[in-house]
């Protein structure tokens, strides 16, 4: 063996270190590389949060079913999402303009929509109710005739009334949210209430002093769906399609609804809906 001089083996010794340093940098890059999650991106999500039980504000914070159920989903997608409340009309501008991912707000899908949105598929089942005071005599939607009913503008509630008392009757009260157009109600400044059922069905019983009643009308008042609303186009819409249909079949979904309101959803329903 050929003997090794003293600054040969400095520099051979000076290689080795250099060799494994570029070693040990490409494992720790690899070990960080594995152990570093993806981020995911988030979202932003719009909503009007003046509509309980599906989205309003408790303590600075916006709460409800629809703000558990989005995060359910978008979880199931791989993503985060920020909910800001805008209200309801900004909300539709701020999807249109495509400055919002999509919004989530007990959004009804209908034909007059669709024109200028994509919707999700639907998420929830509902239909308008009448709210009254104890006593009145407003039995049927068509006792509505010759009343004056307050509802939220822009929504269905406002359609199905206008489509019993005429587009432009001094009849209908329009206000910016249900809240406004119930405090109208139990001041004695309208008859009746037309809006969604949850919504008519939770102020009623968590407010048993203002001694109002619920009337259903099946006859007038058809069934509706809630969906996600997105930009016309949006490729998030497949995978939230997607994700809603993971946590139907997941239980997260009824879990969600259960805890929100005590009863079992109707999931078949729901997934019929995907087949017209």
């Amino acid at each position: 063996m050929k003997k090794i001089t003293g600054w040969s083996f400095v520099l051979l010794l000076a290689v080795m270190m250099m060799l494994a340093g570029c070693g040990t940098k490409e494992a720790d890059t690899t070990a960080k590389g594995e152990e570093k999650p993806e981020e995911k991106k988030t979202l932003r999500v719009v909503t009007d949060a003046a509509y309980a039980p599906f989205e309003y504000m408790d303590k600075g914070e916006i709460v409800g079913f629809d703000v558990d159920f989005i995060k359910a989903v978008a979880k199931e997608a791989g993503y985060e999402v920020n909910i800001e409340h805008v209200g309801w009309d900004p909300l539709f501008v701020e999807i249109e303009s495509k400055r919002a991912d999509f919004g989530i707000s007990a959004i009804t899908i209908n034909d007059d929509r669709k024109k200028s949105y994509d919707f999700s598929v639907p998420y929830f089942l509902s239909t308008n109710k009448i709210l009254i005071p104890e006593g009145s005599a407003i039995k049927s939607a068509s006792d509505l005739k010759g009343k004056i009913v307050a509802v939220q503008a822009g929504t269905t509630g406002q359609e199905v009334t206008e489509a019993l008392l005429g587009k432009n009757s001094d009849n209908i009260k329009k206000f910016e949210n249900n809240n406004l157009a119930i405090m109208e109600l139990t001041s004695g400044g309208a008859d009746a209430v037309v809006a969604d059922n949850t919504v008519v069905e939770e102020y009623a019983k968590n407010n048993p002093d203002k001694k109002l009643v619920v009337i259903e009308d099946t006859n007038q008042f058809d069934a509706e769906y809630y969906g996600l609303m997105f930009p016309k186009g949006s490729e998030l819409k497949a995978e939230f399609d997607e994700a809603i249909n993971k946590v139907f079949e997941n239980g997260e979904y009824a879990r969600i609804y259960k805890e929100w309101f005590g009863s079992e959803p109707d999931i078949q329903n729901l997934k019929d809906q995907q087949k017209e």
